[in-house]
């Protein structure tokens, strides 16, 4: 059940167990807002532009994003309920940004949100990509 949650056994501080199926914490927040976010917007028709949506939907990536990257140089630090939270946050963020891409595919809310998260993780990746995993 990798797809649940593809985190390496000494990354599992980072899911939840139910039923001896592990997953992952960030994306328990993120997949079910994502999709109820987007089922929402349909349902009211929700407008396909919003002054406020650039910036509103980077702060809602940017927690996630944050937390992740620290998570990368510090693997012990952080909790679950953080990483659950700032998926819940995420989730919104994506569910805007794809309700909008499906309707009109490449809006620049999705642009700016990938050149964020791009910006970002590269560079993380790219200093810890080398570390030595523990165990």
């Amino acid at each position: 059940m990798f797809w649940l949650s593809h985190h390496h056994p000494d990354e599992y501080n980072r899911t939840y167990l139910f039923g001896g199926v592990r997953v992952c914490a960030r994306c328990l927040g993120t997949y079910p807002v994502m999709l109820a976010a987007m089922v929402a917007q349909f349902a009211l028709r929700a407008p396909l532009h919003g002054s406020l949506d650039v910036p509103v939907v980077l702060g809602l990536t940017v927690p996630a994003l944050a937390d992740w990257a620290l998570g990368r140089f510090r693997p012990a630090a952080g909790s679950n309920v953080v990483r659950t939270s700032t998926g819940i946050l995420l989730g919104l963020a994506l569910g805007r940004s794809l309700y909008v891409h499906l309707q009109q595919p490449l809006p620049a809310v999705l642009l700016a949100q990938g050149a964020l998260v791009t910006a970002v993780a590269v560079p993380v990746i790219l200093a810890t990509y080398q570390r030595p995993r523990p165990g």
